[in-house]
């Protein structure tokens, strides 16, 4: 497992819980997930979704 880097940890939105980043993640025009960071235990978005688990295009479309 790949650790999250401080510094893009630093930088980035953080969400308190996986539904409030779900809610934005949704409602964003590109498709985000949302991921736990192992640095600061919140949870943040990201548009990688390579081996990872996506949003199905239902969801995506509510």
């Amino acid at each position: 497992m790949v650790r999250t880097k401080l510094s893009t940890c630093a930088r980035k939105v953080r969400y308190p819980t996986e539904p409030a980043a779900l809610a934005i993640a949704l409602a964003a025009s590109v498709p985000l997930r949302p991921y736990r960071c192992d640095r600061c235990g919140q949870y943040h978005l990201t548009s990688r979704t390579r081996g990872k688990r996506t949003l199905p295009p239902q969801a995506r479309q509510a």
